[in-house]
């Protein structure tokens, strides 16, 4: 069974503060150890490009990205993102583990709003993410 590590489900966009404490997370499952790990946190000052040059070309991850956009009413919003990344070229046992593993890890995070999931980053391109936002 796939454990997710103590303290990184309590994930929080938002400090005490108000202030935000990260744009980005990349969780990556160490196979050996049976457990999801925290592999990059991205600074609230880092765009989108930037998290998606995090993610490796050819192995699975699941990321959480808070999303800023302005609406056609001119009002700032943000939307949180749970991507599941599961690219084509990457190994069929990892895609089966990251599959099988992304529910039950979904439903320990807080606060997640939309859910996407993309094998190549045409399905997560930054459209993509404005047209699902809304």
């Amino acid at each position: 069974m796939l454990q997710a590590r103590e303290g990184i489900c309590n994930w929080k966009v938002l400090g005490t503060e108000g202030k935000r404490t990260h744009r980005f997370i990349v969780f990556k499952i160490e196979e050996k150890q049976k457990q999801v790990v925290v592999e990059k946190v991205g600074e609230p000052t880092q765009n989108y490009e930037d998290f998606t040059a995090s993610l490796p070309v050819d192995e699975c991850r699941y990321a959480v990205y808070d999303f800023d956009f302005v609406t056609a009413e001119n009002c700032q919003k943000s939307r949180i993102f749970f991507i599941a990344w599961s690219p084509d070229t990457s190994r069929v046992r990892s895609k089966m583990i990251y599959a099988s593993s992304k529910d039950r890890f979904k439903r320990e995070l807080d606060g997640i709003q939309v859910e996407l999931q993309a094998t190549d980053p045409t399905e997560m391109g930054l459209d993509v993410i404005k047209s699902r936002a809304n």
